[in-house]
């Protein structure tokens, strides 16, 4: 099987493995639409008293919480995606018969990973953005251009995403104990991705600070391409800037993580 079939492969494994957890989805899919009504009410709160809140307008900030609900599984904006499952096999040594497949151990995660993404915005994602394009007043654009462009944008975060996790996993080569990473990723997931409020809230310094951050790339940037409010092109530079540079820092940390295997005998 060629390189391209086998990692093909992998993300159809991928997607079938969660397709088959249907309570779970189903649960997904009853939280997601309860926590979006309870941010919606919050968000028509806020921007009642200020109706420019961050650049948005009221039918903006209502799109851009449903926005979120639809993302926040497919882009693992809180962890739990592979990244428990490698620190497990990490843990236990199992990863040493990682190694030894025909398969790069980035590729490989790197696929199944965007199998999983794949389902879960299908899956869970699109019924909670339905249910309150329907409910709610929203700001979706009738061009399909600027749909395609939110596409792209959702493709490069999910890179993003994974690069960030995929670093974190890794952690556990030094660390054995994934817990403390696993709760860092979740705190700052929820806070910097814009996932509570957007990222243009945030005054000064603080605002500059989180939309350079690489979360920025997981909800903010699709969420304004989207809405009109960033150009495509840049934004698409930014997420790919990102992902970039955390592909190859994975990549060198695999690579220390693999010698050091080798030296204790794994």
């Amino acid at each position: 099987m060629g390189s391209g079939r086998l990692y093909a492969a992998v993300a159809a494994g991928g997607f079938r493995r969660y397709a088959t957890y249907r309570a779970a989805t189903a649960a997904g899919v009853f939280t997601n639409t309860v926590f979006g009504l309870i941010l919606v009410y919050t968000y028509l709160a806020l921007w009642d008293e200020k109706p420019h809140l961050g650049g948005y307008d009221q039918a903006q900030a209502v799109t851009y919480v449903w926005l979120g609900q639809a993302l926040f599984a497919g882009l693992a904006l809180q962890g739990g995606g592979f990244e428990t499952e490698l620190m497990e096999r990490i843990r236990t040594g199992d990863v040493a018969v990682d190694l030894y497949r025909p398969a790069d151990l980035q590729l490989w995660w790197l696929a199944s990973d965007v199998g999983r993404a794949l389902f879960q915005l299908l899956g869970r994602g699109a019924v909670p953005f339905a249910v309150g394009a329907l409910l709610f007043p929203t700001a979706l654009p009738d061009d399909p251009v600027t749909w395609l462009s939110f596409g792209v944008a959702v493709l490069l975060a999910a890179l993003v995403s994974f690069g960030i996790r995929y670093l974190a996993a890794l952690s556990a080569f030094w660390l054995l104990d994934g817990t403390g990473t696993m709760q860092l990723l979740l705190v700052v997931g929820m806070f910097s991705s814009g996932m509570l409020l957007p990222l243009t809230v945030f005054p000064g310094v603080l605002g500059e600070v989180v939309r350079a951050l690489p979360w920025s790339s997981l909800l903010q940037a699709p969420a304004d391409v989207l809405l009109g409010e960033a150009d495509p092109v840049g934004t698409f530079a930014f997420q790919a800037g990102w992902a970039a540079a955390l592909l190859v820092a994975g990549r060198l940390v695999q690579a220390a993580a693999t010698r050091r295997v080798v030296v204790q005998g794994g």
